[in-house]
């Protein structure tokens, strides 16, 4: 298998951003792209304009605030809508996975818990504690598997312009870091990270107050792998150009480059 394009994309309404998705695709040519944030029921998701592009795709959406979907060249199989369990649909459709070639992927929009201590913040908390539950459950850490998304968590203070303007906000926690640090101890790694070391590389920028051009953001996009997707990766970039120009998303594509004969798997 050849080198794997994997990207996450939240395009905040993918009915307002698809002239935006369709430019991106035409130029990065990701060959797995995971998208938050579509805000389409599936009825009104652009499968035949997707497939006359090269993707594949799968969408679980209702028209609400949330929907998830994954674009494939690589095929899609395989396909799981929700938890699995019901638990999903308690908080929107927020997890879609699916087999594209070697590798099984998860779409995630984690909800953004509005306010600590209120009972979306906890909510948040046991949807990532789900999530975590799901995968220890039902999937082995040994396989080539991403789960990619907004994960509305800023890992760590580097990922964040300026903590001290953080202080107090969801996002940032240490509650919500360690429910997102359980995916790690699973056997999850921030695969940006592995060629990304310094501050400041963010994901995401306030549509107000200028916050994208004083570099004023978050990283909150994240896209976590296996052990075999870790010793594949070979890059990883975020795509600030694609945060510019008439209406953007607030966020910017994620992406990493995989290659399946670099490394064991």
């Amino acid at each position: 298998m050849s080198e794997v394009r994997l990207a996450t994309w939240n395009v905040n309404s993918l009915r307002a951003r698809m002239d935006r998705v369709v430019e991106w695709i035409s130029y990065a040519r990701p060959d797995v792209l995971c998208l938050q944030e579509t805000k389409m029921q599936d009825r009104d998701f652009p499968a035949h304009d997707l497939a006359d592009l090269g993707y594949e795709a799968v969408h679980h959406g209702d028209g609400g605030w949330n929907g998830v979907a994954i674009l494939s060249a690589a095929g899609i199989a395989g396909v799981r809508i929700g938890f699995g369990d019901g638990a999903d649909d308690e908080m929107g459709c927020r997890i879609v996975s699916a087999e594209c070639g070697e590798i099984r992927v998860f779409s995630v929009y984690v909800p953004n818990g509005r306010e600590v201590g209120s009972e979306f913040y906890y909510a948040k908390l046991e949807w990532l504690g789900s999530l975590q539950r799901m995968l220890a459950k039902e999937w082995d850490q040994r396989e080539a598997l991403a789960v990619c998304g907004d994960f509305n968590v800023a890992p760590d203070d580097r990922d964040v312009w300026n903590p001290a303007a953080f202080e107090g906000a969801t996002h940032v926690t240490e509650p919500e870091r360690d429910a997102l640090g359980l995916l790690g101890r699973w056997g999850l790694v921030d695969l940006f990270r592995l060629h990304n070391k310094a501050d400041g590389l963010f994901s995401w920028w306030d549509y107000r107050g200028g916050a994208f051009h004083k570099h004023q953001g978050m990283r909150i996009d994240l896209i976590l792998g296996t052990a075999p997707l870790a010793s594949w990766c070979t890059a990883s970039i975020v795509d600030r150009q694609a945060r510019k120009g008439p209406q953007p998303s607030d966020h910017a594509p994620v992406m990493v480059y995989l290659d399946p004969g670099r490394g064991g798997s």
